[in-house]
């Protein structure tokens, strides 16, 4: 069975190769959205696929299907991945979590904040600047190279898995409308025939799927995002082979993970890139205050938060840095965590609609870009300034 290390470093190298085709397809789609070929672009997000099927409406966009079906699978890596780090992974120990937790709340509230602070009350985008896109923050790390410390790998990759539960409970409490108890009750009775056959040790993936795609059909028709039905399925997975499986056997999660990641690292993110990061740049008339807004809250407001909390709770003697991270380096990974592309184009499709969402994708873009290169910068003086005390 493969090691928890050695899953950590899968996924990583996976998120790496994903955030440079994030990188490749999101430039792809704002030349198109932008050339002339914008109108063919857009005809082909928005044409409608689907129809009546047993008495439901399920005629949508490409994008919608995109946006609620793929990213379903997306949502379930992230569950299982959630769910992997909490059961036997870095976060399984209460004082290692610590630290990337309480850093993450910062890093979701200061953003929050500050957006509400530049467009009041009434902005319904707040949750935009609260995400943290792993592939794009991974493969920036990776291409420092030897200057970041494994330790510090984790910590990020901590931070921004507590950050996605957050940034799925802020989706599920407060993008969620019309809601249908009736689809919801369909919803637990699928999710407890999940839990049925996990107890009964049924680890045949043909006898999950039927469940999983009610569960995600019903959620669909419930009013409540049909892609928390992915978080969901993940959560339920067993992180631990079933009693008397060979040593050779691996868990339900893992052998569903190791399937679906290169999947939704290398195909799905990148369609999604595609199908949602084509936004008009419209010259003239200065910047949108949602795009501001979005931007700085991301730019600014990500590693204010994670600073200041990781700060306050090493201050109160409740943690510790980790080995070999600095103050620099911390700092550098909470400004790389302002790289918020895929979860938060995916909130701000929630949240807002028209030439104001097309603002905030470009307030996204231009936080996600410049916090990049912000912590990158940082990273690198950090870490000559760490060789040239140790010379």
């Amino acid at each position: 069975m493969a090691t928890t290390q050695d899953d950590t470093r899968e996924f990583l190298s996976f998120e790496a190769l994903s955030g440079i085709v994030l990188i490749v397809c999101a430039g792809a789609a704002l030349w198109m959205a932008n050339s002339s070929w914008a109108a063919g672009y857009e005809a082909i997000w928005t044409a409608p696929v689907g129809g009546d099927v047993a008495g439901l409406d399920l005629r949508h966009s490409v994008r919608h299907w995109i946006n609620d079906g793929l990213m379903a699978l997306f949502f379930l890596v992230v569950g299982l991945e959630i769910k992997r780090e909490f059961a036997v992974g870095e976060l399984k120990d209460p004082k290692a979590a610590l630290l990337p937790a309480v850093a993450a709340i910062g890093g979701m509230l200061a953003p929050a904040a500050i957006y509400l602070a530049l467009q009041g009350t009434e902005g319904r985008g707040w949750a935009i600047p609260m995400a943290t896109d792993i592939a794009f923050v991974v493969g920036c790390l990776s291409i420092l190279g030897s200057r970041v410390p494994h330790t510090l790998k984790i910590f990020v990759l901590s931070l921004a898995i507590i950050d996605d539960l957050g940034a799925i409970m802020v989706v599920a409490l407060v993008y969620s409308k019309g809601i249908s108890w009736i689809a919801l009750a369909i919803v637990a009775a699928a999710l407890l025939g999940v839990h049925g056959l996990v107890r009964a040790r049924v680890s045949s993936l043909w006898a999950h799927a039927p469940l999983a795609f009610i569960a995600w059909l019903a959620f669909h028709e419930s009013g409540v995002h049909a892609t928390l039905s992915g978080v969901l399925l993940g959560l339920l997975a067993p992180a631990h082979p079933f009693p008397g499986a060979g040593k050779g056997d691996e868990s339900l999660l893992h052998r569903v993970e190791e399937g679906l990641h290169p999947v939704v690292a290398l195909g799905i993110m990148p369609v999604f890139a595609l199908a949602n990061a084509g936004v008009p740049l419209v010259s003239g008339g200065g910047v949108h205050p949602e795009t501001m807004a979005v931007a700085l809250g991301l730019l600014v407001g990500k590693p204010l938060g994670i600073v200041l909390f990781s700060w306050l709770a090493i201050r109160a003697g409740a943690s510790q840095l980790p080995d070999q991270v600095s103050w620099g380096l911390l700092t550098g990974a909470g400004c790389l965590a302002g790289i918020g592309f895929t979860m938060a184009a995916f909130i701000a499709g929630l949240a807002l609609e028209g030439p104001v969402l097309d603002a905030a994708k470009l307030g996204v873009m231009a936080g996600s870009a410049a916090a990049g290169l912000l912590g990158t910068t940082v990273i690198v003086l950090a870490s000559r300034k760490s060789r040239g005390r140790q010379a």
